[in-house]
């Protein structure tokens, strides 16, 4: 049985942001063994290349693959949700890829749980071939140094199903493109009446003229897809004691204070 080789040319700066979203090119060389995925980049640039072998496993929503290298020197470690996997880049860039629904990491290899058969192992390979050869040539710690999870999108026992639901697309498709672009994104509340989902947009996308457009046609066109209970979403507003102004004046009041 043959598959595809593919080559995967790696850019530089605003062309790696978008390779880490998803969005790469593939282009398909020559037939072999749809066990292997090979890299070779140019010597001459200083990047590395790798040799990623996929293994099928007892379990045929899992794939193991081996990329060559140490994955985790310690042990094991199990991602089943994408909440989990914020605490490591690799982990999380994998549960970004549409399908993939667990992540374990083993001294040696990475396995792969996907959702069912409806989503294809020859759609989900080459998105995940990238995800792990992008993180290794990144030289990116496997665990975060802070690993701190937020808070805001917790699930907690007293949330219901839909929630639950809003709070795991946040943390596991909305938030990390949020981040890409500078910005965070946190979870505020959910109207069940009106179906209004609220949230707060930080640092880049506080400001920015595309906040409305991120807003709107990204969080608001996703949640509504995944959660047919959201009706609309929209950002909280901050007061303007809780900006910039707001804390000059707290300051000039304490300094008044003191005088």
């Amino acid at each position: 049985m043959k598959g595809i080789s593919f080559r995967v040319f790696l850019l530089s700066g605003k062309m790696q942001s978008v390779l880490q979203r998803g969005k790469f090119v593939l282009r398909s060389l020559r037939q072999q063994s749809p066990l292997y995925f090979s890299s070779h980049l140019n010597a001459k640039s200083g990047r590395r290349s790798m040799f990623i072998q996929a293994h099928d496993t007892p379990n045929i929503h899992s794939v193991k693959f081996s990329p060559g290298r140490v994955v985790y020197d310690k042990g094991t470690l199990d991602f089943p949700n994408a909440r989990a996997a914020m605490v490591s880049p690799l982990a999380k860039a994998l549960f970004r890829i549409d399908g993939v629904t667990s992540v374990f990491f083993g001294p040696d290899f990475i396995t792969v749980t996907k959702k069912d058969d409806d989503i294809s192992w020859g759609d989900l390979k080459p998105f995940i071939f990238s995800s792990i050869m992008q993180f290794f040539n990144s030289g990116a710690p496997l665990i975060s140094e802070r690993a701190d999870l937020p808070q805001d999108t917790l699930i907690r026992e007293e949330d219901d199903e839909v929630v639950a639901q809003i709070k795991e697309l946040l943390d596991s498709r909305i938030r990390p493109n949020v981040q890409d672009d500078g910005g965070d994104i946190s979870f505020i509340s959910f109207n069940p009446d009106s179906g209004v989902v609220t949230v707060k947009l930080q640092g880049a996308c506080t400001t920015c003229s595309s906040s409305k457009v991120t807003l709107k046609q990204g969080v608001e066109n996703m949640l509504m897809h995944y959660v047919p209970e959201v009706k609309e979403v929209v950002a909280e507003e901050v007061p303007p004691e809780e900006g910039p102004a707001g804390a000059e004046a707290a300051a000039a009041a304490a300094g008044g204070a003191d005088g």
